[in-house]
């Protein structure tokens, strides 16, 4: 029985040293230092996170754009790209019901529900 207790806390200790390693790996790649965190940034900190998970490749960040934070974004889907019949994009739903739909392996913006993004849109000639 005690032998038991011992490889259950040997388990829990494992999965929070590899929790943390895995933070630290996450914050490293956002170029977030340890010595950034304080508590009056973790909200600075969750953006940057965010922004490297999302790996959003779009470069619109026009003034006329209708949505630019990532807090914005309600969804995000990889979805087969039967239009092209081959390949993959990435769709973002926002919290305004707008999407906007990026080429997987370019980043390229594709398609898109907001006016402002038309002019951005490749042409369908």
């Amino acid at each position: 029985m005690k032998g038991f207790i011992l490889v259950i806390l040997a388990i829990i200790a494992v999965v929070i040293v590899a929790g943390g390693a895995a933070a630290l790996h996450v914050m490293s790649q956002a170029g977030i230092g340890i010595e950034d965190i304080n508590p009056s940034n973790v909200g600075d900190v969750v953006d940057k996170v965010s922004n490297v998970a999302s790996s959003d490749s779009s470069s619109s960040s026009s003034d006329d754009s209708v949505v630019d934070k990532v807090s914005d974004i309600v969804s995000e889907e990889v979805k087969f790209n039967a239009q092209n019949g081959e390949g993959y994009y990435r769709e973002v739903t926002y919290k305004d019901g707008g999407f906007r739909q990026y080429d997987t392996e370019t980043g390229e913006l594709i398609g898109s529900s907001y006016d402002s993004d038309q002019d951005k849109l490749p042409s369908m000639e």
